[in-house]
């Protein structure tokens, strides 16, 4: 297993909380249905920039569960459960069970493996989120030896998600990773960001964030992670495995078949900011490039 991670960006790098919020309205004018994008590149170059009202930057985003509008979650999310919450771990684990995230919680902060502000940079932006490696979490269960795979899958309570009503896509929402991934040390659970909870249309109360990888691999809302031998079906993939594959690297080389995922816009700077070149990995390449090493990497998508 990879070493603990160590943070290199500092807090003046930190993009303000309500640009960071606001990123789902500029995602949603350059890529249509893309989902939110967690983390990203280690460039440091997040800028201070104006932020934008609150009412804009908490009425339109993603999250198709509670509707396919962009302002449906923020109409609907409020109503959300998230306390108590658990996480039924399962598969080939040593201690399957289902986990209290306020014991998980607990434990890591005994443990000091909590972080507080963990900033890492996603497209232009610098957010500090809350949480815990990934790694950590499979740890409590015990991963068994011939484990390849981990499989998540969002919360599906269509009481309280009015989007489950509407066939957009297969539910339960599902995602994967291949183990290396999944407990490489960049790969954290967030609970927080900005010292705050998560707010419910972000993924409250707990997600996954990966930076190096696009955001359809950041699941919202997680309630079940099993360990499989067997590559894991991931929604987007199920949805259009023609436009979005397993791994969902961040690849410049690879493009969209609607759009160009070479270059990337600054983050507050409006549509007709002029753009940059997006890094390979998200600029996490010295991290995570040998991961992937010998692989296709325009052929495994």
């Amino acid at each position: 297993m990879a070493g603990r991670w160590k943070n290199k960006l500092r807090e003046r790098d930190v993009t303000p909380e309500a640009i960071w919020l606001n990123r789902r309205a500029l995602l949603g004018g350059l890529a249509g249905a893309s989902v939110l994008a967690a983390v990203a590149p280690g460039r440091a170059q997040a800028e201070t920039l104006e932020p934008n009202r609150w009412e804009e930057i908490t009425a339109y985003n993603n999250f198709y569960e509670f509707g396919t509008a962009k302002d449906d979650p923020a109409k609907y999310a409020g109503q959300l459960t998230v306390k108590p919450w658990s996480i039924k771990i399962d598969g080939m684990v040593d201690n399957p069970g289902d986990y209290a995230l306020e014991d998980i919680l607990a434990k890591m902060v005994v443990e000091e493996r909590i972080y507080r502000f963990r900033c890492v940079e996603a497209w232009s932006m610098v957010i500090p989120w809350n949480g815990f490696e990934l790694a950590d979490l499979l740890a409590l269960a015990g991963v068994q030896s011939g484990a390849k795979y981990v499989a998540f899958e969002t919360l599906q309570r269509p009481e309280e998600m009015p989007g489950l009503r509407y066939p957009v896509l297969e539910w339960p929402y599902v995602e994967g990773l291949r183990l290396d991934e999944a407990v490489h040390p960049l790969t954290i659970m967030a609970t927080g960001i900005y010292g705050k909870d998560i707010p419910n249309q972000n993924g409250a109360p707990i997600r996954l964030v990966v930076p190096w990888k696009y955001g359809f691999k950041s699941i919202k809302s997680i309630v079940r992670i099993t360990l499989t031998d067997t590559q894991p079906p991931t929604s987007w993939n199920k949805s259009q495995p023609s436009e979005y594959g397993f791994y969902s690297n961040v690849n410049p080389q690879v493009d969209h078949p609607r759009w160009s995922q070479a270059y990337e816009r600054k983050v507050g700077q409006g549509l007709f900011a002029s753009k940059q070149e997006t890094l390979m990995f998200n600029g996490y390449s010295d991290d995570v490039a040998a991961l992937y090493a010998g692989m296709d990497l325009k052929a495994n998508f």
